[in-house]
């Protein structure tokens, strides 16, 4: 009869458990990454694909003389949009099916793309390109932070969501101040406070696989809320970053 050790045999069932979430974990934020990148690479072409229709251009902005002097009715409906989209996918996801969550966000990042066609109206096409690598490489240092410390960013990340409120808080203020030190500020903070949550968010969603780990469903609306949440966090880091980096047409 063969003897086998029982600690040897409950160290190894140990080993193999923790082998099998490892793998589990790094198959879970790969599909997050993986929608998150989709997401931008759809929300690019749109925006580019849209910028370089006179049509679409002129039923979005109010252009006299060649030159863009506002918004139109339906600029401001395709703006204010995505809000509604992504209001409607945060609050309604448990009520929501996977595959319409994932319909949402998929219409969510062809809309941001809509909005976002006046930078390259604005800025020249290097800028962008150049502003776009730099906050890839900035997102993606910090989002391994995120991945790999072993320090509880939670108290970190609450105070940068007030820091957020903060911040739209003076954004709107500055719709009417029209201040340029203000812009800046604003602009500084932006960068600073969607860095930081770029790693607070990896965190959290680290830890959230293992409260739905072995739950189809749940894992699958955790990764579009997350892919959701990476995106958030890297367009915003861009558009501030353009700020200071595009170089204006």
């Amino acid at each position: 009869m063969e003897y086998r050790d029982p600690f040897a045999t409950a160290q190894y069932g140990a080993q193999t458990k923790a082998a099998a979430y490892d793998l589990g974990l790094r198959a879970y934020m790969l599909k997050i990454y993986n929608y998150m990148a989709s997401a931008l690479a759809l929300t690019g072409i749109v925006a580019l694909g849209a910028s370089q229709s006179d049509a679409f251009i002129n039923a979005l902005y109010n252009v006299q003389n060649g030159n863009v002097v506002g918004m139109s009715m339906f600029g401001w409906l395709v703006v204010l949009a995505p809000l509604g989209l992504v209001l409607w996918l945060s609050f309604g996801i448990n009520r929501l099916s996977a595959s319409a969550a994932q319909a949402i966000f998929w219409a969510y990042s062809a809309l941001v793309g809509l909005s976002l066609t006046s930078i390259f109206l604005v800025y020249t096409g290097e800028s962008i390109a150049r502003t776009f690598f730099v906050t890839a490489g900035t997102f993606g240092a910090m989002s391994i932070y995120g991945y790999t410390t072993k320090r509880d960013l939670t108290g970190f990340g609450s105070f940068l969501m007030m820091g957020l409120i903060g911040l739209i808080l003076a954004s709107i203020v500055n719709m009417f101040m029209q201040s340029s030190a203000l812009a800046f500020a604003t602009s500084v903070i932006g960068v600073l406070i969607f860095v930081g949550l770029t790693a607070y968010d990896t965190q959290k969603l680290k830890n959230m696989y293992y409260q739905v780990a072995g739950n189809a469903e749940a894992m699958a609306k955790t990764s579009i809320m997350g892919a959701l949440a990476l995106y958030l966090d890297f367009i915003n880091i861009f558009m501030y970053m353009l700020r200071f980096m595009g170089d204006r047409r």
